[in-house]
C-alpha cells in the first residue's frame, strides 16, 4: 500500500494491512473497534497512524499501531524509531522473513516524514500556525464467518472526519471545503485508486488470514462461554432499574436485547459497549428502566456463538438494595471466563455509571 502528502504528489510506503489512537499515544482518540457484520462472527485488520504537531511527554510525534481484532499486534513511534512487536506469535513473522521487522521500520520512517509533511500542510490551508494539532489516518480490512469482506481507508484531522476512501466509486468524500482540495487531486489518480481497492480487499486479507494463522490459540478460539445476570438495581422517580450483566464469553460478537413478554423492548434501554476483559474474554452491561409493577415480564435475552439457542436470564436481587422478595443465583451461561458472582470492580463501576446516566435520563412509564 502507499498513501500520499496532503498537499503535494509525495507518498509514503507500507506493505501491511490496517485502526483512531490507542490510549498509549496519548490524550486523543481512540477509535473501538465495531464490527462491521453484526450478527456474524468476524475477524479484523487495522492500522492507525497518527503525526502530532507539538509532541510532548509521552505523546510521540508519530505514532503507527497495528490490531487484529482487538489485540495490539505492533508499535512503531519517533521515540523509539522502531517497529516492534506488541504479542509474542508475531515474532513468527521473522521466521518467515528475516527482515522483516528492519522492512517494517523503514516503510513506518517513510510514514512519519510525509505525516509530518501532511500535517504542515494542513495548518497552512486552514491558517493555523500554533495550538496542537494532529493528522490521522486510519485503515483496514474485515473477514465475516460467512466469507464477507469489508475495508476502510479513512483520515482525520483534529479529531473530525477529513476525507475518506469509496472502494466502490474510486473516489474521495470530503468532510469539509479544506478537504475538498485533497480530493480533487486524488480523484483523478484511477490507478493508485485501483491499488487502493485491490489493497483492501485482496492484499490487506491476505495479511489477516497470515497473522490469524500465527496467533491461532488465542485468535481462533471460539466457543468460550461466560456468565450472565439480571440484576435488579434501585429505585429512581418511581422506576427500578433493571441491568442485564453478561461477562467471560469469547468471541466479541454478542447480541443482547431485554424483552418483555417475550418480544423485544427498547424503551428506556441503555446499552454499553462490548468491552475486553483481562482475560481475553468481553463485557456486556444493559440496563432497562421499567415500571416496579412489570418486573417480573422482563428477561434478557442473550444470544452467542457458545450457544445452540438464545437465553432468557431472569433477574435477581441486588444484595442490600431492598428487602423483601425473592433474591436468586447468577444464572450461569456456561463455565469459563469469569467467576461465580462477577468482578467486585464491575458492581463498583456499574453503579457509578447508572447513576451518572440516571441523572442525564428522563423518566419515563411504559
Amino acid at each position: 500500500m502507499r498513501g500520499r502528502d496532503i498537499g503535494q504528489r509525495g507518498q509514503h510506503l507500507t506493505s501491511r494491512g490496517g485502526g483512531l489512537l490507542p490510549s498509549s499515544a496519548g490524550p486523543l482518540t481512540l477509535c473501538p473497534l465495531f464490527s462491521s457484520f453484526p450478527g456474524s462472527t468476524s475477524h479484523s485488520l487495522r492500522y492507525f497512524y497518527t503525526a502530532v504537531s507539538e509532541p510532548g511527554q509521552g505523546l510521540p510525534q508519530f505514532i503507527d499501531v497495528g490490531y487484529v481484532d482487538d489485540q495490539q499486534i505492533i508499535q512503531y513511534d519517533s521515540d523509539t524509531k522502531e517497529y516492534l512487536p506488541r504479542v509474542p506469535w508475531m515474532r513468527k513473522a521473522e521466521k518467515e522473513d528475516p527482515q522483516y521487522w528492519h522492512k517494517q521500520t523503514q516503510i513506518a520512517q517513510g510514514n512519519q516524514l510525509a505525516f509530518r509533511v501532511s500535517l504542515q500542510n494542513l495548518q497552512n490551508r486552514y491558517n493555523q500556525s500554533r495550538g496542537i494539532h494532529t493528522y490521522q489516518l486510519m485503515y483496514g480490512c474485515e473477514l465475516s464467518s460467512d466469507g464477507r469482506k469489508g475495508g476502510h481507508h479513512q483520515y482525520s484531522y483534529d479529531g473530525r472526519d477529513f476525507i475518506a476512501f469509496d472502494k466502490e466509486t474510486l473516489t474521495w468524500t470530503a468532510a469539509d471545503t479544506g478537504a475538498q482540495v485533497t480530493k480533487r487531486k486524488w480523484d483523478p489518480d484511477l490507478a493508485w485508486n485501483q491499488g487502493r481497492k485491490a489493497y483492501l480487499e485482496e492484499i490487506c486479507i491476505e495479511w489477516l488470514q497470515r497473522y490469524l494463522e500465527y496467533g491461532n490459540e488465542t485468535l481462533l478460539r471460539t466457543g468460550e462461554r461466560g456468565e450472565g445476570r439480571g440484576v435488579q438495581w434501585g429505585n429512581y422517580d418511581g422506576l427500578e432499574t433493571l441491568v442485564c450483566q453478561v461477562h467471560g464469553f469469547y468471541p466479541q460478537e454478542i447480541e443482547a436485547n431485554w424483552v418483555k413478554d417475550g418480544k423485544v423492548w427498547q424503551e428506556g434501554t441503555l446499552r454499553g459497549l462490548v468491552a475486553p476483559n483481562s482475560d481475553g474474554t468481553y463485557y456486556l452491561l444493559l440496563s432497562v428502566q421499567i415500571d416496579p409493577e412489570e418486573r417480573e415480564r422482563f428477561r434478557c435475552r442473550v444470544e452467542h456463538d457458545s450457544l445452540e439457542k438464545p437465553l432468557d436470564v431472569a433477574w435477581e436481587k441486588e444484595p442490600g438494595e431492598r428487602q423483601g422478595g425473592e433474591g436468586g443465583e447468577p444464572v450461569m451461561l456456561g463455565s469459563g471466563g469469569s467467576q461465580r458472582g462477577g468482578n467486585p470492580f464491575l458492581s463498583g463501576s456499574l453503579q457509578r455509571w447508572l447513576k451518572r446516566m440516571s441523572r442525564r435520563r428522563p423518566a419515563f412509564k411504559s
